[in-house]
């Protein structure tokens, strides 16, 4: 009897063994031989399942955003629009080793993604997903406008500002005492003046 194979598993599982290394080496030590070793398999076996490494990349890119996006869903959103903002944006913070790493290979990968338009379109995709998602819940909840595009503008505000200090943490750990204040003065002016 032929071995039956779960090809979305085995993508999941070389895509995983992909984020990981990227978090503990960077990109630069990513091929599809280095990834093969750290996933158990032989680099024909990954080659099943991605052709390039540009593909791997952009899926490994898909499994990143996914977890950003599992770990909004967990996030109490009652209370407050300001306390909620702020539990979102700290789920993506680098606060703890987990979150490290995932800071750690999204800006891998934003790096990257100027000079390879195959990964740039994936990161804008996520973009879109999480601005969209952000967009809707200021929009039914958060805000006193219902313009859209309004919304919009906090929206995009929240994801940079949560960019710029996941950025600072990832190379200035101990500031989190300074920018943690710092976002809750920029999440009460954001949602003040929409």
């Amino acid at each position: 009897m032929p071995k039956v194979v779960d090809r979305a598993a085995q993508r999941r599982a070389i895509g995983t063994a992909l984020l990981d290394l990227v978090s503990r080496h960077g990109l630069d030590e990513v091929s599809v031989r280095t990834v093969a070793a750290a996933a158990g398999r032989s680099a024909g076996a990954v080659q099943k399942y991605f052709r390039t490494k540009d593909e791997m990349l952009c899926f490994a890119a898909e499994l990143a955003g996914e977890r950003v996006e599992r770990r909004w869903a967990e996030v109490d959103v009652t209370g407050p629009p300001h306390e909620v903002l702020r539990r979102l944006v700290l789920t993506t913070l680098p606060l703890d080793a987990a979150r490290h790493a995932e800071a750690t290979v999204r800006f891998a990968f934003v790096t990257r993604a100027i000079h390879h338009p195959a990964l740039a379109a994936t990161q804008r995709e996520i973009d879109v997903d999480i601005r969209t998602a952000l967009t809707d819940w200021l929009l039914a909840t958060a805000l006193r406008t219902h313009d859209r595009a309004d919304c919009e503008h906090v929206a995009d505000a929240v994801i940079a500002l949560s960019d710029g200090l996941a950025m600072r943490l990832l190379y200035t750990p101990d500031a989190r005492e300074e920018l943690v204040p710092a976002l809750d003065r920029a999440l009460r002016a954001l949602l003040a003046n929409p």
